[in-house]
């Protein structure tokens, strides 16, 4: 919670295929998996009903398991047809049920169950976020003053998830004053959330509740006015900002903004100042923002225009604006408008930080002596410490060659410490704290991880694949120390690759147990992501999309050659359009990957984006390509996974979806196994895990989450021959 972060970021979620290698045949001494050699019943067919998909330029596709879309979520053949499914998994999975227990056991065991966060400074409350020993939920608290003062508990999320299948407090705001508190909760798992207002001191919630909103809050200087923005009901896109004062009927909120342009996500927040109120919208690849005084707030004034291919986030301290632009930037460049001096003109911008094609700037963070910089070189993240005058420029350093640092919390300005955190495939994360006129380090937490693990027991490693069109592609491995490279070895090589947003290597102490049992684990950073600056990102959408999954194939080729896997025993895992990622490796080198575990996938490319009602749609035709375009059209179709299911052997695959995901539709994935399981040569297990309960993340709670891992890691463990 921080009541001033804007909520504005760069990453606001093959015309010809490759050759398919043929199914590589089981070595002698590669084990049978242990769901293979148990009778089962047969799998779940879903009826084919004849629907035409057409285009508006005519095109058109036959999907015979459309009807597998209800809106409603209440239609009793689809239901059973999901329920189905979920039965078929559990038979087929049953013989792994005590390995499930013994990993759920691990991964629940590294956890230190009583843990809080690190506490942070706020307008004279120290805030932190604790769990207590066999709950599923945080409770979120302050302390005025110190942390010895009374503890004064904000939200007990266990008691307000009490009796609820799902529950997710989405966000949450204190009034300048410190006297409410506002929130965002959501109780079915679509994003969907409702806002209500209580009084700390005495915990009355009072009436007030708004439905069918946003979680981006932002409290008004008079304490009593709520900013919050409204969903569309249709598409959940963020249309409306609107001011609710404390004590009124919803129905009489004061509407401030309309967004009239479907492709763009809205957010509010303040500025570090906390002089401004703001507003920003952004697209894939542009943005706005309009701010009005805090004080006196009247109409929110643009500060630059929005232009195509113009991107940038302000925040202001100090009399001046700061702005981080990729205008003449492809990269981005800081620029800074002094007060006094017009919005809405750029030109009189002034450089502070120019230019490199060799660094990408993430993010700011301001303070009154100094500016933070969240930056990326060389596939890396590194915090640079800048003074206003130039005259002080020095980097936070780093502890290892392949790593993870970003900004931590940094509430108030006016300090000379800078919070970040550190993280590697080895290092759990860590919070330091750093003086930055003294130099001077303080190590503030490292998360603790039980369960006898120790660090110096794994070796992590920065390698670099020859992708086939000659690109180096950054990869980060993780193993236990005495691992040999004899090209004996099973991998698990995960990436996501879309939006911008980059895979680091960070640590994650679920991977352990794979990595215990003798697999190796890969981080593939490809194109989509942005771990290279800009262009990484550039290379890997629109119409060169497929360099996305190229680049995953060439990465598992590389480790397979460099020893560290073999080539029958490598699985691949990825998550919403890293789904998408899975879908299209399965299709194009399904020879290369012993199973593949596909998350909440983004599968049926085409029909999505060709239907505005889905939300999010029209916010990703700059990331995708609009279908409604020939060009872009028989692009997607060329790697969309469910146009390119053929009659031909498939991995091992487990598919995982949520039935009131929002962002990712469950029946991308059902027709997707669907049509799979009808059309695929060989008897390969093919699961389908519908969470009925939940949305995009799947189970709310943080043990459940663990049991979903824990049937991850059996099947994957049991696929690659390390089940013992």
């Amino acid at each position: 919670m921080n009541h001033r972060v804007l909520p504005f970021s760069a990453a606001f979620l093959a015309v010809a295929l490759a050759g398919c290698a043929a199914q590589p045949a089981r070595t002698a001494d590669a084990p049978v998996p242990a769901a293979a050699a148990t009778s089962l019943p047969a799998p779940p067919v879903a009826a084919k009903k004849p629907y035409v998909v057409r285009a508006p330029h005519g095109a058109e596709r036959q999907d015979e398991y459309y009807w597998l879309r209800d809106d409603t979520r209440k239609n009793p053949e689809m239901l059973a047809y999901l329920t189905a499914e979920n039965d078929y998994t559990d038979a087929v999975l049953r013989p792994l049920e005590a390995l499930e227990e013994t990993l759920y056991a691990e991964l629940v065991g590294r956890v230190k169950q009583d843990d809080s966060s690190v506490p942070y400074l706020e307008d004279g409350y120290w805030y932190y976020t604790r769990f207590e020993t066999g709950q599923e939920y945080p409770v979120h608290a302050r302390r005025q003053g110190t942390m010895e003062s009374p503890e004064q508990v904000l939200f007990d999320v266990n008691a307000m998830a009490a009796g609820k299948n799902f529950f997710q407090l989405g966000n949450f705001e204190v009034s300048p004053d410190g006297r409410l508190v506002a929130w965002a909760e959501d109780a079915v798992g679509r994003r969907q959330f409702v806002l209500k207002v209580k009084d700390i001191a005495t915990g009355e919630v009072f009436a007030d509740e708004i439905t069918g909103a946003s979680a981006s809050l932002m409290w008004g200087n008079d304490n009593r006015t709520l900013y919050y923005v409204e969903n569309d009901p249709v598409t959940l896109l963020s249309k409306r900002v609107k001011a609710h004062v404390v004590g009124t009927p919803a129905s009489a909120d004061k509407l401030v903004y309309e967004e009239k342009d479907d492709t763009f996500y809205m957010g509010i927040g303040r500025t570090r100042s906390d002089e401004y109120l703001c507003i920003g919208v952004e697209s894939t690849v542009s943005s706005e923002m309009r701010c009005t005084d805090a004080d006196a707030p009247g109409e929110f004034k643009v500060l630059a225009p929005r232009q195509r291919d113009f991107e940038y986030q302000a925040d202001h301290l100090n009399g001046r604006w700061v702005f981080n632009t990729n205008w003449d930037a492809q990269n981005f460049r800081v620029m800074t408008l002094a007060d006094g001096q017009p919005w809405g003109n750029r030109n009189l911008w002034q450089e502070m930080i120019p230019h490199s094609p060799d660094v990408l700037i993430s993010s700011l963070e301001l303070f009154d002596g100094f500016i933070a910089i969240s930056e990326r070189s060389g596939g890396l993240q590194r915090i640079r410490i800048r003074g206003w005058d130039g005259k002080r420029d020095e980097f936070v350093k780093a502890d290892e060659s392949a790593y993870a640092m970003g900004l931590s919390v940094n509430a108030e300005p006016g300090t000379d410490w800078l919070r970040y955190t550190y993280t590697s495939l080895t290092t759990p994360a860590t919070t330091y704290e750093v003086n930055t006129r003294t130099g001077e380090r303080k190590l503030l937490k490292e998360q603790p991880v039980l369960g006898g693990f120790d660090k110096n027991n794994y070796a992590t490693e920065r390698l670099w694949a020859t992708a086939r069109d000659g690109t180096k592609v950054p990869v980060s491995v993780l193993y236990r120390k005495g691992f040999e490279k004899n090209g004996q070895a099973a991998l698990y090589q995960y990436s996501y690759g879309s939006y911008g947003s980059s895979s680091d290597p960070a640590f994650n102490s679920n991977v352990i147990s794979l990595v215990d049992r003798g697999a190796v684990y890969a981080v593939a950073h490809i194109r989509g992501g942005q771990e290279m600056g800009r262009a990484w990102y550039d290379d890997g959408k629109l119409l060169n999309k497929v360099n996305t999954f190229t680049d995953f194939i060439d990465v598992t080729d590389f480790l397979v050659e460099q020893g560290y896997a073999s080539p029958h025993r490598v699985a691949a895992m990825g998550g919403s359009a890293g789904g998408l990622l899975m879908g299209a490796i399965a299709n194009m080198a399904p020879g290369k990957y012993k199973a593949i575990v596909a998350h909440v996938p983004f599968v049926d490319v085409v029909t999505t984006m060709l239907d505005e009602s889905i939300p999010l749609t029209t916010n990703e035709f700059d990331e995708w390509g609009n279908p409604k375009d020939k060009v872009y059209y028989d692009y997607m179709l060329s790697y969309s996974p469910y146009d390119q299911v053929q009659a031909k052997p498939y991995p091992a695959m487990l598919v995982t979806t949520g039935l009131w995901d929002s962002q990712v539709q469950y029946f991308e994935p059902a027709k997707w196994v669907a049509r799979l399981r009808a059309t695929k040569s060989n008897d390969e297990p093919l699961l389908l895990r519908t969470n009925m309960e939940a949305g995009h993340g799947g189970k709310s709670g943080r043990f459940q989450r663990y049991r979903e891992r824990a049937e991850e890691y059996a099947f994957v463990l049991d696929q690659l021959g390390l089940v013992k």
